[in-house]
């Protein structure tokens, strides 16, 4: 097989159409994921870490930062229709913060299936009882993720769940 040449006649490859049949594949999800921190938590680089994981892996992101108003989270959901939710917390309120987060969410019809799930630091006495990570998914998330290396993994399991397709 020969290689692309310039029109000049010259033997040198042309690098685009090289490099474009050697590229890998590139994953990019039909999806849009909104990443919101609690309501009275001001740390940002957990929200960053999630956006640039989220695009890593193809999803469109809308992060709306710290200290997200809840009215914020239900308008901007509503607006978007995101395949996923997510809160995350830092400052140790994550489970008060996202009881009242996802209530609101849940009041409205329209958001009544969208999959919302909460991780990190969400109690300040360290991990949840089983007792308080089951009054969160029967407020309205669908998942639970601690801050540690499972919780982080099966939050990447659920990521890959989410649809998909291939461009190349």
């Amino acid at each position: 097989m020969s290689l692309p040449t310039e029109q000049s006649g010259s033997a040198a490859p042309n690098p685009p159409a090289v490099a474009a049949r050697n590229a890998p594949a590139v994953v990019r999800r039909d999806a849009t994921v909104i990443v919101a921190g609690g309501t009275s938590d001001s740390h940002t680089w957990n929200l960053v870490f999630l956006q640039l994981l989220l695009e890593e892996l193809g999803f469109d992101v809308v992060n709306l930062g710290p200290c997200v108003p809840t009215d914020l989270l239900v308008s901007e959901s509503l607006a978007r229709r995101p395949a996923l939710l997510v809160v995350s917390s830092v400052n140790g309120h994550g489970y008060q913060d996202g009881i009242r987060m996802i209530g609101k969410v849940r009041e409205r019809a329209e958001l009544s299936a969208v999959p919302a799930v909460i991780g990190g630091k969400l109690g300040i006495a360290g991990a949840q009882s089983a007792e308080q990570l089951a009054e969160l998914v029967a407020a309205g998330y669908d998942a639970v993720f601690d801050d540690g290396a499972e919780g982080i993994a099966s939050f990447r399991r659920l990521l890959d769940s989410l649809p998909q397709r291939v461009l190349t």
